[in-house]
């Protein structure tokens, strides 16, 4: 099974790209974030055509989570709310989760948190403790097989960063919020890409400014964090550079862990 997570910055204008995409790499689940798009104008054809089924949720303009998936999922919802009775953080369409084969995939968009010390920071690490209670709240309905992926919007390690000097003032890489991911990753959450992967430059996620990619001057802030019997089930998490090369691609591009 593979199972891939990839921020698309505008599914409507990313669409022949993720549709040639799939093609090429018929994954078993791929995690879409930044859709942006409500759900009545989600472009479902391209994908229903290439026999995967979508679950969607989105808004105008910004945010927005997706599941495309070839089998049905099994135990779909949508945000917080369901799960935790929550829904002063379902107003961004951030979360959506369902199970393919017995494993859990949990999508997530994380807020970006704009500058450290703004409101959005601050809702970030709001959210952040919000994610780690549905997560575990989850882990108690399904506590073996579970991936959780998406555009965490946190460089974890100094190694997941081109440059990491004076990362401690910049968001998504400041002490606050990697503590506060890893507060969620102790629920027993591993990231599967380090389980084959440990040297540094390697990233997923690259600024358009500045030719951020032509010089690798990237971050990785897209994970796939897995349930140790998961874990040990991978076969390879691999970072798929390719799209980032099109002309007018997503700044982010596919990560994909194989079981």
């Amino acid at each position: 099974m593979k199972i891939a997570t990839w921020n698309v910055n505008s599914i409507r204008t990313r669409l022949v790209q993720v549709v040639n995409w799939l093609q090429e790499n018929p994954v078993d689940a791929l995690c879409l974030q930044e859709t942006k798009v409500q759900d009545a104008e989600f472009p479902r054809s391209p994908f229903e055509d290439l026999g995967y089924h979508l679950y969607i949720s989105g808004q105008k303009s910004y945010n927005g989570v997706a599941i495309l998936s070839q089998k049905p999922l099994e135990d779909v919802t949508i945000g917080f709310d369901p799960i935790l009775g929550i829904s002063d953080f379902d107003e961004q369409k951030r979360v959506i989760t369902g199970v393919i084969d017995d494993i859990r995939v949990v999508n997530l968009y994380v807020p970006n948190g704009s500058e450290v010390g703004s409101e959005k920071y601050d809702y970030k690490l709001r959210w952040l403790k919000v994610l780690r209670d549905y997560l575990h709240a989850l882990l108690e309905k399904q506590p073996s097989g579970m991936c959780v992926c998406g555009d965490f919007n946190i460089a974890l390690e100094d190694k997941d960063i081109h440059n990491p000097k004076g990362r401690e003032k910049l968001v998504m890489a400041t002490d606050l919020e990697r503590q506060a991911l890893q507060q969620v990753l102790e629920l027993g959450l591993s990231d599967a890409f380090r389980k084959f992967t440990s040297e540094d430059g390697h990233f997923s996620w690259w600024d358009y400014r500045a030719a951020g990619f032509e010089r690798n001057r990237g971050w990785r802030i897209d994970h796939h964090y897995l349930t140790p019997i998961l874990y040990e089930r991978a076969l390879a998490c691999a970072i798929d550079i390719a799209p980032r090369k099109l002309t007018q691609p997503s700044d982010h591009t596919p990560v994909i862990v194989e079981f």
